[in-house]
């Protein structure tokens, strides 16, 4: 078999001797989109986050987790390549990996049709162009979810959408900006991200708004994407629905009612609901799988809000 070359999200050029046959996975989301276009058999470790599709993990040896791979442990399998993302790995694990003279493909996806571009070119990786019966198998599952998203796409725009505020922690209470794939993922569901223009501040102080911030040069190169909000801010924002995922923080009903008490308007309209965090977060095939039931969670709130919203008086026949 030819040699392979693929660029990943670092703009990095990986020359592979072929298509990999021993693959280490360190990210739930490419877990998932492994087995989704055929390539699964292939796996030979994998996070302890790594849990879907469940039937087909179950028998993958776990190789610590997401921020702390066991380094040695994968040097140890010998993989032909260890796939990776530059947000939910930690970069020391990586570099080690590298050091020790392992191809890491590095991800980054930041919108859900990245997600997708991401899911082909893993299927190139893997050489499915040149395999006939697997390659038709993997082109029609990413056939598949572009059909998803462009049906998505289309019902976003018939659609009022709604403020929507989802939380990723609970204490301190944080959330995600526009320039992240949750945000993108509520846009395309229906919803608008009510924090889409709120940037971290540092140090924490400031942002909970209880310090001045420190200046640009200061926080050059910082994360601002994933802000901490105070309550008195979730208020001023309105949100009409709130979306309580089950990861990264397994929000659970007592934080539902601690949110309801805040006042808003999503909490006159049971307009507070529970979704799959996976739904929002794993790029890929899975999100694109998931942005039914994301929708679906949004059009109920919706339509209860307009169920409760005035009929428009009619004309007067004088």
């Amino acid at each position: 078999m030819s040699a392979l070359r693929a660029k990943d999200d670092r703009s990095k050029l990986l020359h592979l001797p072929g298509p990999p046959q021993r693959v280490v996975s360190l990210v739930p989301s490419d877990t998932f989109n492994l087995f989704y276009i055929g390539a699964g058999e292939r796996l030979i470790g994998r996070t302890r986050y790594c849990v879907e599709p469940v039937a087909d993990v179950a028998a993958i040896p776990e190789v610590g987790g997401t921020k702390d791979a066991d380094v040695d442990a994968i040097i140890a399998l010998a993989p032909d390549l260890v796939i990776a993302n530059q947000e939910e790995n930690n970069r020391a694990d990586i570099d080690k990996l590298e050091n020790a003279g392992l191809k890491v493909y590095v991800s980054f996806p930041r919108r859900v049709a990245d997600g997708l571009s991401h899911l082909g070119r893993l299927a190139k990786i893997f050489a499915f162009d040149r395999d006939p019966v697997a390659g038709a198998r993997a082109r029609q599952a990413i056939a598949e979810a572009y059909r998803l998203l462009r049906e998505a796409e289309a019902k976003r725009a018939t659609v009022r959408p709604l403020p929507a505020f989802m939380p990723i922690w609970a204490d301190p209470l944080m959330t995600a900006n526009s320039d992240t794939f949750l945000s993108d993922v509520l846009e395309l569901a229906g919803a608008s991200n009510v924090f889409k223009a709120r940037q971290r501040r540092y140090p924490l102080a400031a942002d909970l708004g209880l310090a001045p911030p420190l200046s640009g040069d200061r926080t050059q190169g910082k994360d601002t994407r994933y802000p901490r909000i105070t309550p008195d801010e979730v208020r001023a924002h309105a949100p009409e629905i709130v979306l309580l995922p089950d990861e990264p923080h397994p929000f659970t009903e007592a934080d539902a009612e601690r949110i309801r008490a805040y006042d808003l308007p999503a909490s006159k309209h049971d307009g507070i609901v529970f979704c799959d965090g996976k739904d929002a977060m794993w790029y890929g095939a899975r999100s694109i799988l998931g942005l039914p039931r994301l929708s679906a969670l949004v059009d109920s709130v919706r339509a209860r809000l307009d169920a409760a919203s005035p009929s428009p008086a009619a004309p007067s026949q004088a």
